[in-house]
Parts: C-alpha cells; structure tokens; sequence
C-alpha cells in the first residue's frame, strides 16, 4: 500500500469506528441507561468531595499531583482501551475517552486526597497510596466487572490495574517531590 492509501485508509476507517461508538452509545450507553447515571456519579462526586474537603492552603501542589496522575493514568488507559486489554463498556459521551470519570475525577482525586493526608500528619504514603490502589485496582475494579462497567481482555485483570495503580501513585508523588524541591530552590518564585 502507498502512502496516501494508508492515509486514506486510516481516515475511513477512523470515520466508520466513530459513527459506530456514536451509535453504540446512543443505544446502550445514553441518558435513559442507568450505566450513564453510574458512571456520571463516579465524575462528579469525588470532584464534589474534592471541592469540600481540600486543603486550600496548598492548592497547588495538590492540583499539581492529582493533574499527574490524571495525565499518568490517561495515558495508560489509552493504551489499555486502544489495544483491548480494558475495555469500557459505558462512557459519559462518545467524544470523550470513555475512561474518564475515572482518569479525570475518581483516581486523581482519591490519590490527592490520600497525599493530603499523609503531608499533612507526616503518614507513610507509600503505605497508604499500595491500600488505596488495593481498592481501586482489585475492589473497585471487580465490582465494575461484576456489573458490566468494563470487561477485561487478553490476560489483564485486576492484580494489573493494582500495579498500575501503584506505579502512577508512586510517580506522582516523586515528581511532585521534585517539583516543589525545584520550587523552594528557586525562593518560592517562578523558575522561569
């Protein structure tokens, strides 16, 4: 196949995947199923929770480590979704990645408040982000598996997401480590 073909090729097929989703959506996955309304509560309500109890005297460096591990776990699970090794079965719209209440709200904002935590009262994070990962990767994980939320394929399964979870945990925190020994290095003022 010659270079144009490929291109060709590729935005057809890329149309004829959307109209499908579109229409997958429309039948299964819209306002009037009530996977829509569950998966619309695990947006906004730890996005509510977050809004009440953060620590406002820190909001940057809170925002910063749970915007890393959004932008980690995103990048995973659209690697996960895009070679069939997580698949959501549910999603809030067909134009957004339909892992997002998870990637966007539930995770960033379960890790954030576990980092809270454990800066504010000097706990071992480490400990705290491996439970936390143990609820979301192994608990939540096979609760959303026993009601069809998501569907694991080609040997994934929930001791995965665990790792996975951990690994972006555990990255989070040291680059926003890094990032705030960066910052008092530089005075408290901006490093550019």
């Amino acid at each position: 196949m010659k270079y144009n073909e490929y291109l060709d090729k590729i935005y057809q097929t890329n149309e004829e995947w959307n109209e499908l989703i579109s229409s997958y959506w429309h039948d299964f996955s819209s306002f009037d199923a009530w996977q829509f309304w569950m998966v619309f509560l695990i947006l906004i309500l730890p996005l509510l929770l977050l809004i009440m109890i953060v620590d406002r005297k820190r909001l940057f460096e809170l925002f910063f480590f749970g915007y890393t591990v959004h932008i980690l776990w995103t990048y995973a699970a659209n690697f996960l979704e895009s070679h069939n090794y997580l698949v959501h079965n549910y999603f809030l719209t067909p134009f957004l990645p339909t892992s997002l209440n998870m990637t966007a709200s539930a995770l960033p904002v379960g890790f954030l408040l576990v980092y809270q935590y454990c800066t504010n009262r000097q706990k071992n994070f480490y400990i705290y982000a491996v439970i936390l990962s143990a609820v979301f990767g192994i608990g939540f994980a096979t609760v959303s598996d026993w009601i069809d939320l998501i569907n694991f394929n080609k040997g994934m399964n929930q001791i995965y997401l665990f790792m996975i979870d951990v690994v972006i945990a555990f990255t989070a925190y040291w680059f926003t480590r890094l990032v705030k020994r960066v910052w008092k290095k530089a005075g408290g003022r901006s490093v550019y």
